[in-house]
């Protein structure tokens, strides 16, 4: 006899965390020598070419409230626009970095070296940028998002120049705070909501 299998629902999404940190960031969860290779994972290391500099910020929720369990990756170029793996990329700069906001101020800081401006497929030039993706408790699928400098020269970005808001251009925009330090707030939500891409 045959039968006909019932029809199962799908199972409801889950949200980001606050787990992800066991698996992604061990260490921020006083787990030491879970993998070979230490994390945070940092793009730069010893010996890159170019300006270092620190980036600080804070994730917000829609109520203005900081994030303590944000997770973060980021994928740059090196200071002369180049991607690992392309002909005579800095050899000492990964790329990749994973980290995380901190579990009492929801403060996150990352060092590495400042990119430069990159050229596309097309030929388009790209203002120098950070990728960025971020995930937390709340969120059901990570945002993605770029880190631009106020400092740096933006003008016919591709990006920046399908915002029509300069408003909304400008929370893409890291902040130069001193030498080397660049202030960059993530908000998920309401007015001053950072302009987060479709990809």
């Amino acid at each position: 006899m045959t039968q006909t299998p019932p029809l199962l629902r799908e199972t409801p999404a889950q949200t980001s965390g606050p787990y992800l940190h066991i698996g992604c960031l061990p260490v921020t969860n006083g787990l030491s020598h879970v993998y070979d290779t230490p994390l945070p994972i940092e793009a730069a290391h010893a010996g890159a070419k170019g300006e270092w500099i620190t980036l600080q910020g804070s994730v917000f929720d829609g109520a203005g409230d900081v994030l303590l369990d944000a997770m973060l990756e980021s994928w740059q170029a090196d200071a002369a626009g180049l991607y690992p793996g392309q002909a005579g990329a800095d050899p000492a700069l990964s790329g990749f970095a994973r980290f995380a906001s901190d579990g009492e101020t929801g403060a996150f800081s990352m060092r590495t070296i400042k990119p430069g401006a990159t050229q596309g497929p097309d030929g388009a030039r790209y203002a120098p940028h950070l990728a960025l993706w971020i995930v937390a408790r709340g969120i059901t699928a990570g945002l993605n998002t770029r880190i631009y400098f106020a400092d740096a020269d933006n003008a016919d970005d591709p990006v920046l120049s399908q915002i029509a808001d300069p408003a909304r251009a400008q929370t893409l925009l890291a902040q130069p705070l001193g030498e080397g330090v660049y202030r960059f707030d993530i908000h998920l939500q309401g007015d001053n909501e950072t302009v987060f891409l479709d990809i």
